[in-house]
């Protein structure tokens, strides 16, 4: 399975012109990387100036728009990002409020260290309930092991959930290398889950094909890297997209489409 993460939290119209802002640059780009082999797009909404923001009303016109121009082709994830601004209380609040398709939490940010779970395990059980495919966001073998412990304690209620590893971090010049998986798979060992991972730079597309060949999906996009692997700037997501599954094919990878990806998160077609 491809994922897309088409804006992410940081970059604006002045790192790349083509990065989409609007619902509707969203839709438009969304459909091009569902006709270039994505069969799941991760959203971020945006204010007026461009800034990170969780708003209910901005998530339900984006996942509206994508819906509607990809005629529900694809699986519409949203983010609880915080970026530092937004409590985990708030987070949970914006996905009760849109109750999506799926949605993208940070352990740390969603469960911080030494606080009270209660609130959490509520969440997490509300998210089966209502049938919402959450995505679990771990950024270092730590981060693996603590989820596996609050799986245990009853706090995570999943029995196979859907886990994201990220090789590295948002900082300047960052660049993933494959290896870095690694110590994300170390502590997975045997356990059931399954799991994507995404990288930095212009190796994405080799981390990619790195993470399938163990039995993982991938995300891909402009939150994490503008490169093709030749080190050129990429001109849209959907490039992107379709040089990571020009790689994935060529290592002898099968792309999963959209009914394929419902059926291994478990989802309905709302």
């Amino acid at each position: 399975m491809i994922m897309v993460a088409p804006n992410g939290a940081r970059r604006t119209k002045a790192d790349h012109p083509e990065l989409p802002i609007t619902a509707v640059e969203m839709g438009v780009e969304a459909l091009a990387c569902c006709e270039a082999g994505a069969a799941a797009v991760h959203l971020h909404v945006r204010d007026e100036v461009q800034a990170h923001v969780l708003d209910a009303e901005k998530y339900l016109e984006s996942t509206g728009e994508v819906r509607w121009r990809t005629r529900n082709r694809m699986i519409i994830q949203i983010t609880t990002e915080a970026v530092g601004i937004y409590s985990a209380a708030e987070q949970m609040a914006c996905v009760r409020a849109v109750k999506p398709q799926a949605v993208s939490v940070a352990l740390k940010e969603i469960v911080p260290v030494g606080e009270d779970v209660d609130e959490a395990r509520d969440f997490f059980h509300w998210l089966q309930v209502e049938q919402i495919a959450p995505q679990f966001i771990l950024y270092d073998a730590d981060d693996v092991r603590r989820f596996f412990e609050l799986q245990g304690l009853g706090v995570i209620p999943f029995v196979e959930p859907f886990l994201l590893f990220v090789l590295g971090r948002y900082a300047k010049d960052q660049q993933s290398d494959p290896r870095d998986l690694d110590q994300f798979l170390d502590v997975l060992g045997d356990r059931k889950a399954h799991w994507a991972m995404c990288a930095f730079g212009r190796r994405e597309a080799e981390c990619a094909v790195y993470a399938a060949e163990r039995g993982g999906h991938v995300r891909v996009g402009f939150e994490n890297n503008l490169m093709l692997p030749d080190g050129e700037i990429a001109p849209s997501n959907s490039v992107l997209v379709s040089a990571t599954r020009e790689k994935l094919e060529q290592a002898g990878m099968q792309i999963m489409d959209a009914k394929g990806a419902r059926e291994l998160l478990s989802l309905s077609l709302r």
